[in-house]
């Protein structure tokens, strides 16, 4: 990750053509550029200087975790218990679409806690051993989502619409298999990929989220008491092969030990400004407490095919 800082006083409005020939040249070699010490002004300079690199930004359709928007393109950061550890993961890489760059805004930094860890998604492809990065590669990854119903987020947040014909369309766009329950909740599934090759660097990155979809990623008490509750196929939210077979628990433990050995951190400062390439570095969320306010903004789609 490289770091980025001003002379004395200088607004970010004012370095935005330097930062941007920064990132054109870094972010493909590091995959993060931190801007600290800039007077970005308020969410709406964040929105600004996200927009200056000549995207639009995106809305967060298709979303599996709670967030509300701040301003146009502007999102709060995952809203989970501040107890709670978000693992490493690119954003939606559990589908056919993602953005290619993500910024978070530091408004506010926790006292305590609260980082957001970066790691290099590089690094973890390699360091994946070769027969699960094989398996893997080769089977794809099937990720079966069951909104609401008390569990989970709503299919009218995470489609933005109350409306189910515009449900269907946006899945038969996007590749995504759907079903409505008798209860009138939605179920849906998507064939996607395990890892992916980047379209400019044409590099290899690990580039999915079974380990955080998977089942196993509850805590043991949590997913007896689920599936007390519901039928496996009635979970919020679970991860197979891309035939529908059952992926072993002991894979996706290895997988998070990667994880864990290449993740990086570094404290938060009120200000700071993370952009990343979101194929290349992927982020987490530590646990933290205290006033915390960072938010999200990302830009420039990516459409993949499965095979």
């Amino acid at each position: 990750m490289l770091i980025s800082a001003p002379e004395a006083g200088m607004s970010l409005a004012d370095a935005t053509m330097e930062i941007s020939m920064l990132a054109e040249q870094h972010l493909p070699l590091c995959g993060g550029l931190l801007m600290r010490g800039f007077d970005v002004g308020n969410i709406n300079g964040f929105h600004t200087f996200a927009e200056s690199f000549g995207h639009p930004l995106l809305s967060y359709e298709f979303g599996s975790t709670p967030r509300s928007n701040v301003a146009k393109g502007v999102y709060t950061s995952t809203e989970y218990p501040a107890h709670q550890s978000i693992p490493l993961h690119s954003e939606q890489a559990y589908t056919l679409s993602w953005p290619m760059k993500i910024w978070f805004y530091c408004v506010t930094s926790a006292p305590n806690g609260g980082e957001t860890p970066i790691a290099d998604n590089r690094l973890v492809y390699r360091s994946i051993s070769s027969s699960i990065r094989e398996r893997l590669s080769r089977h794809g990854l099937m990720y079966v989502r069951n909104y609401g119903g008390g569990l989970d987020v709503a299919w009218q947040n995470v489609f933005n619409t109350q409306d189910r014909q515009v449900v269907e369309r946006y899945c038969r766009e996007n590749a995504i298999e759907f079903a409505w329950k008798e209860d009138g909740e939605l179920r849906t599934w998507q064939r996607c990929q395990a890892v992916a090759q980047h379209p400019h660097t044409k590099e290899w990155v690990w580039f999915n989220q079974a380990h955080l979809f998977h089942v196993s990623n509850l805590q043991a008490e949590v997913r007896e008491a689920l599936l007390d509750i519901v039928e496996e196929q009635d979970l919020p939210r679970n991860v197979y092969y891309g035939d529908g077979s059952p992926i072993e628990d002991s894979l996706l433990e290895e997988v998070r030990g990667v994880l864990d050995q290449s993740k990086v951190m570094f404290p938060w400062q009120s200000g700071d400004i993370l952009m990343l390439d979101n194929m290349l570095a992927s982020h987490a969320r530590e646990p933290f407490s205290g006033n915390r306010k960072v938010v999200v903004a990302m830009a420039e789609a990516f459409n993949a095919t499965m095979p």
